[in-house]
């Protein structure tokens, strides 16, 4: 034991392939020999410290996740055991990693531990964990200004996956994932909650374009400034604090207004699926709530219906807009490309105006709304209707509700934050 912890030490190379070996032989022993394993840890308390420090390393982060009692297998066979772990500030080891480096990989790898012990911990680290000191001192490390944008991101995707622990990790833990037994997932408090919002202005700051001066050229024109994946985070964080069914988060979202600047972001990025997609979900979270207020403020503060169909009439990237899309010049604008998402909330909003008589009355009110809906939203789902095509789809088929190849399709729970985290690396 004493040989093969020996790798862990500072003075010893850290190679990406001997790390992997080491977990390997590591994890094996915790699933075999679990209680003698966690005993030598407890008698050298400096390993723990030691793997933190190497968190940077992906199979290093798979044996801290194991050890400090993400799989639900190890913890209840042997908790005895693994008491003493739950004493010691092993968490607060991981979270000031935000702080004390500045590698990606580093930032990366921590949230994925934290992130862990919120969808399975033991009751003690689950505590510290939902704690609202604990949350502040994530906010702290996230919005110190010195810092690298990827601790705000990183920080926010483990506050993300307290409000909501079912969330999909990213791609890289995957595969450990799906080997890994679930214990009870951690829920966020009031208090937590509350934690979160106290910073909720300072991240609403970050989402002001207007003085940024970097560019990013792209093949419609350029972009000043890109949105970033902090920004797209935030938006992200908004969206997942809309589905708690906390009233004081609502307030707070309303009157700092947050939901209006995640749509009007929509807007000025007309071609950033990503971040349609979350902000998608924002609008539908408001308009499928139980409070009034906040389907109201989505209809007439933030006027989604008015910006739609300005959107959709215009359809094509202007050449006069003062946002951060600016087109080519000398070429024809390209055409929007969030128009199959105004397509959607559209539709929704017809949906929900059935059964909730202040977006019916709403929308009725509207004549450019009735005559737009009446001559292109109509005509525009037909159209767009696959089960109607008759060109690739045998006539067999059009009585099936969907194929099984639609089925994978429709039920599979895309991790989008996970995708634009993988499409923002050709950046």
């Amino acid at each position: 034991m004493d040989l093969l912890f020996s790798f862990v030490k500072p003075d010893h190379p850290h190679s990406t392939l001997l790390s992997g070996y080491f977990s390997k032989v590591v994890i094996c022993l915790m699933l075999r020999k679990t209680a003698p394993l966690m005993n030598y840890v407890q008698e050298h308390p400096e390993i723990v410290v030691q793997l933190v420090d190497l968190i940077g390393i992906t199979s290093v982060m798979e044996v801290l996740i194991r050890l400090i009692g993400a799989d639900e297998t190890i913890y209840s066979n042997y908790a005895d055991t693994m008491q003493w772990l739950e004493n010691t500030d092993v968490l607060g080891m991981i979270a000031d990693k935000f702080s004390s480096s500045d590698s990606p990989e580093v930032h990366a790898n921590a949230a994925e531990i934290l992130c862990a012990v919120t969808r399975c911990a033991p009751p003690s680290l689950a505590a510290k964990i939902c704690s609202p000191s604990f949350v502040g001192r994530l906010f702290c490390h996230a919005l110190e200004g010195s810092r690298p944008k990827s601790v705000l991101v990183h920080s926010l995707s483990v506050c993300i996956s307290l409000l909501d622990p079912k969330r999909l990790a990213s791609a890289s833990y995957q595969a450990f994932r799906s080997n890994v037994s679930h214990g009870a997932l951690v829920t966020a408090s009031p208090e937590t909650v509350d934690g979160m919002l106290e910073s909720l202005g300072n991240l609403l700051n970050l989402l002001d374009t207007s003085t940024a001066e970097n560019v990013l050229p792209t093949t419609y024109g350029c972009l000043r400034p890109p949105l970033g994946k902090h920004r797209l985070k935030i938006v992200e964080f908004i969206s997942v604090l809309l589905t708690v069914g906390s009233e004081t988060a609502e307030q707070e979202l309303i009157s700092q207004s947050a939901i209006k600047r995640s749509i009007d972001l929509f807007f000025e990025y007309p071609y950033n699926n990503f971040l349609h997609h979350h902000v998608e979900n924002i609008i539908v979270s408001c308009l499928e709530g139980k409070r009034t207020e906040l389907v109201e403020h989505v209809l007439n503060e933030c006027d989604i219906v008015g910006k739609i169909l300005a959107a959709d009439k215009l359809s094509s990237l202007s050449t006069e807009s003062n946002g951060p899309t600016v087109p080519s010049e000398g070429k024809t604008p390209s055409k929007i490309g969030n128009v199959g998402h105004m397509t959607r909330i559209a539709n929704k909003l017809i949906q929900l105006g059935n059964s909730n008589s202040t977006i019916q009355t709403h929308l009725q009110g509207n004549s450019e709304w009735v005559e737009w809906q009446t001559d292109v939203l109509v005509r525009r789902n037909e159209v767009e209707n696959v089960y109607h095509w008759a060109c690739g789809r045998p006539t067999s088929l059009h009585d099936r509700g969907r194929d099984s190849d639609d089925d994978d399709f429709r039920d599979r729970d895309y991790d989008v934050a996970a995708l634009a985290n993988n499409l923002s690396q050709a950046f």
